[in-house]
């Protein structure tokens, strides 16, 4: 229970005792996977939810759960509310901390997503900006159905889907790696086209910059081609642009600086 219990306390809760609180008078009196005491959802879309995660529960039998809270928490006393096992996940969504999103994660699902999916699923979902954009309504179902898809597929080792935010942070690490390129491809020697021998000497830092950090996040999030096409065409225009700059400036000058010695 760390990752639920490490959530804000409320008022007459002090934060050091919060692992002894205990208040099943707020549990409702029939059994449900969602217990929206913030009124974070519609009544329409609690009733969709709760209707997604019994059929989840039924089809797999891994139990997802969400506790909202605001001022009030049932504290421990979900766990025998709920059953909860290594096979169950809890999405906690309190507003009150720096990230809206916390989760109570069983052990048997880090079978399937590390913990590092779990940091970033609460990252991605769970961020002041995604929560102003989306609403806490958007984040939290957002954040459920990417661990619905995951289990669907039989584990994640990151979350699908590519934010915008995120691929334009790929395109720049390829734009830049294409630059790494450029610059070392330029010619030193008139009989030179390119430059090949810098150009594999410095290829740990290009490979790293386009395959690693460009490539690598948006191949293993979507199947979608166009980001990769789009990126790889950035590391291409970048090679291009750098490979003339250096070749006009520094390129130019060395070349006539060695033409005059010969």
């Amino acid at each position: 229970m760390a990752l639920l219990l490490g959530a804000p306390a409320g008022p007459g809760l002090p934060g050091g005792a919060a692992h002894a609180y205990d208040n099943p008078d707020l549990l409702p009196d029939h059994p449900t996977p969602v217990i929206d005491l913030a009124k974070a959802l519609t009544d329409g879309q609690r009733s969709a939810l709760e209707a997604k995660l019994n059929a989840i529960e039924a089809d797999t039998g891994w139990k997802l759960r969400v506790l909202t809270q605001y001022d009030r928490t049932p504290g421990l006393a979900i766990k025998e509310f709920w059953g909860l096992d290594e096979r169950s996940l809890v999405l906690v969504a309190d507003p009150r901390g720096g990230n809206l999103l916390n989760f109570n994660v069983g052990d048997a699902l880090f079978a399937l997503m590390p913990r590092t999916y779990w940091v970033e699923l609460q990252t991605r979902f769970g961020n002041q900006y995604y929560v102003r954009d989306h609403g806490e309504d958007g984040a939290i179902t957002d954040a459920l159905e990417a661990v619905a898809v995951c289990l669907e597929r039989g584990g994640c080792q990151v979350v699908p889907g590519l934010p915008q935010e995120q691929w334009l942070l790929t395109l720049i690490t390829s734009m830049i790696g294409g630059l790494v390129v450029g610059f070392a491809a330029y010619p030193r020697k008139p009989e030179h086209k390119v430059e090949w021998t810098w150009v594999l000497l410095l290829s740990p830092l290009w490979v790293i910059l386009f395959g690693v950090f460009g490539l690598g996040p948006v191949v293993t999030r979507t199947s979608d081609l166009l980001p990769v096409a789009r990126n790889v065409l950035g590391f291409a225009g970048a090679i291009a642009v750098a490979y003339l700059i250096a070749q006009n400036t520094v390129g130019k000058a060395r070349l006539a600086d060695g033409g005059g010695e010969g």
